[in-house]
């Protein structure tokens, strides 16, 4: 069985706003999703997930209200806003660039000159 991984510091809120990109949801939903994606490899605490939605909507990255779920409980849901919109392509790009960074340094097999 395959260990759950930690999620990076920075990387939170990237997948959460990729998540909402498909549409409003509510932070149980989100969590749920990123777990499933992940084949649960990624988990995200409720004491992680909820102060960086907060946190994104003080930026006005996401906005919320509150709607009844499917199981006919009052929760609040987040969407992305513009601003939202145009933080995902940021941070998508500077995450592709990154990594791509990382992994050129990974597969180095000798010592620089």
């Amino acid at each position: 069985m395959a260990r759950q991984l930690d999620l990076l510091q920075g990387s939170l809120d990237l997948l959460v706003l990729r998540i909402l990109a498909w549409g409003p949801a509510h932070g149980f939903a989100v969590a749920r999703w990123l777990g499933q994606l992940s084949d649960d490899l990624l988990q995200v605490e409720e004491g992680s997930l909820y102060p960086a939605l907060y946190r994104m909507e003080n930026k006005e990255w996401i906005a919320a209200e509150w709607r009844i779920t499917e199981n006919n409980r009052r929760a609040k849901y987040y969407r992305l806003t513009p601003e939202g919109r145009r933080q995902l392509a940021a941070q998508t790009a500077t995450w592709k660039r990154y990594s791509a960074v990382v992994a050129r340094v990974l597969a180095t097999t000798g010592a620089p000159a």
